[in-house]
């Protein structure tokens, strides 16, 4: 019996599938972390699809959003418009 790789995007199929998955990496996991599940949610759309929308080559967003990878600021905000996320910022008490 053959399996295949366990791949997270095949599974970020809705909003709130997305929205639960990059909640929860942000509460509990660093900015690679994070990185790397912008990238599967990317991934999960279609680089193709988000490459358009944020003008940057198909093997430039791998590249940026792959383990490790240090992107500029400017490419996180991209890639967040383009699947739709934003920033919100809370206030603190």
């Amino acid at each position: 019996m053959e399996t295949s790789k366990f791949d997270i995007a095949d599974y970020l199929d809705s909003n709130e599938m997305i929205t639960e998955y990059l909640n929860a990496v942000l509460a509990e996991g660093n900015e690679s972390d994070f990185i790397v599940a912008i990238g599967n949610v990317a991934k999960s759309i279609g680089m193709s699809k988000i490459a358009n929308e944020t003008g940057l080559s198909r093997p430039s967003l791998y590249k940026a959003l792959s383990d490790g990878s240090k992107p500029q600021f400017e490419t996180i905000m991209k890639v967040l418009r383009a699947i739709g996320g934003q920033i919100q910022i809370n206030s603190v008490s």
